[in-house]
């Protein structure tokens, strides 16, 4: 195990941390928007949007990357757009890993937060606008903080989604060694080579961390019960 562990490249689990930290942020914020958005919205709009926002749960991911890969190309009027404007290249590069791990676990965050939003007893909003407190207000001093143990879900879901990306990021992103290479990357990448000590090593270090997140979300399922209880 020694002498393994001295043959470690541990960039990729330097860049899969990096990467799920960067994703999970931008997913946390930005599912919070859409959840908040979409509830504000006619049945018929919340419905299509709510498809839209939904549909990279359900997808292959090397379907979403596909997609990713074909709006960022350099042959294509975007990709080719960010690098002769801003010189900003997202294929093959450690910002695409971001975009995939991002566009996959979106989902995830979003469909958390519209459900813990629409959970919240509407009479506790009531109560804030009696007051003459602003939406605004009420959003993130009421609402978000009942709806605190949900959004927690949401985000750890997110960043274990993030760090175990394979499909999306191998399209978008590629597998350059130090570079795009994560974790998930890796392990396929040492099987193909016939590495499989390292490939097994990789592996259990995903499934400790995916553990270590599954253990989290318990103990937050759990506090949620357990203040509830109190509240009886």
């Amino acid at each position: 195990m020694a002498e393994l562990l001295k043959t470690i490249d541990w960039s990729p689990l330097y860049l899969s941390l990096k990467t799920g930290i960067l994703a999970t942020i931008l997913t946390f914020f930005l599912g919070i928007g859409a959840a908040r958005l979409i509830m504000r919205c006619n049945n018929t709009v919340k419905a299509i949007l709510d498809g839209i926002l939904t549909l990279p749960l359900v997808l292959p991911p090397t379907v979403a990357g596909f997609f990713l890969l074909l709006l960022f190309s350099l042959r294509r009027p975007f990709g080719s757009f960010l690098m002769d404007s801003v010189h900003f290249k997202m294929v093959q590069t450690w910002p695409g890993c971001v975009v995939a791990a991002f566009v996959i676990s979106f989902p995830l965050m979003y469909r958390n937060a519209r459900a813990a939003f629409e959970q919240v007893d509407p009479t506790m909003i009531y109560a804030g606008r009696t007051l003459g407190l602003t939406e605004r207000t009420i959003f993130w001093k009421i609402t978000v903080p009942i709806a605190a143990p949900g959004l927690a879900s949401g985000t750890i879901l997110s960043f274990a989604r993030a760090i175990g990306e394979y499909g999306a990021t191998t399209m978008l992103a590629g597998n350059i060694r130090g570079k795009t290479r994560t974790v998930s990357v890796a392990i396929a990448s040492e099987v193909s080579a016939g590495n499989w000590d390292i490939a097994g090593f990789w592996v259990c270090v995903i499934v400790g961390l995916s553990f270590i997140i599954v253990l989290g979300m318990n103990v937050i399922a759990g506090k949620n019960k357990l203040c509830g209880s109190r509240w009886l």
